[in-house]
């Protein structure tokens, strides 16, 4: 596990390991993929959920958006192409947060795929059971004017938010009328540079899939443990 910290935060290649004296880099590989099969860094972000809920109780409002990650050796594969974005090559991540920003669900996908696109993904992937939301307690979802599309309404309601989506224009109308004014969304974007902080989210030498999946999973799962112990988060 430390050898697989030491990848996360810093960014280096597995074939550095061996420089360390940690363990040999065929090692780690071997047994990060065998986590990564089983599903170890995804159940270790869901237990630190778990915790979060069982320290503070439940906290429902969150937030989605979509960025791309920087390119790196997978930014420079071809995704599936989509006709209205033919050349766009890279990697994209879709975050939702709770209030405080702190990662409830992650999907990673080609840039080539727009960001509302990946909203049922997005949903899908929280790793916990969510308290049922109530007329008193209704659960937020706070979307920019990227997702300003009926298909995310209705997946809203399917998943049984109360959607907050800023109409195109809007955002532009109120900076320019209140003085100080920030958007709501800025949760998530803090919460994606807390992940870019990992060096090998940011630099993203893994070219499987499933591979970089599950270390932004041991990511959100080191940011989730932070907050349930109360200790500081980055910036």
């Amino acid at each position: 596990m430390d050898a697989i910290l030491l990848v996360l935060r810093t960014g280096m290649q597995w074939n550095a390991l061996n420089a360390t004296g940690i363990c040999s880099s065929s090692s780690a590989h071997r047994r990060f993929q065998e986590w990564t099969k089983a599903g170890v860094f995804e159940e270790l972000w869901r237990r630190a959920l778990a915790g979060l809920r069982q320290a503070a109780g439940d906290r429902v409002g969150v937030a989605g958006d979509g960025r791309r990650d920087h390119e790196g050796a997978a930014g420079r594969r071809a995704h599936r192409p989509e006709p209205h974005r033919p050349g766009e090559k890279g990697a994209k991540r879709s975050l939702l947060t709770e209030g405080r920003g702190i990662p409830f669900g992650i999907c990673a996908e080609g840039a080539n795929r727009n960001d509302f696109k990946l909203t049922r993904e997005t949903l899908e992937s929280i790793p916990i059971r969510r308290p049922k939301p109530t007329r008193n307690k209704p659960q937020n979802l706070c979307l920019d004017k990227g997702y300003d599309y009926q298909e995310v309404r209705e997946l809203a309601r399917e998943f049984g938010f109360t959607a907050h989506i800023r109409s195109r224009g809007e955002e532009q109308q109120q900076l320019a009328r209140e003085a100080g004014f920030r958007a709501r969304r800025w949760v998530v974007e803090r919460t994606h540079s807390w992940l870019n902080r990992f060096r090998a989210i940011l630099i993203r030498w893994s070219k499987k899939p499933e591979n970089h999946l599950a270390l932004l999973h041991f990511a959100c799962a080191i940011i989730t443990w932070k907050a349930a112990r109360a200790e500081p988060l980055p910036g």
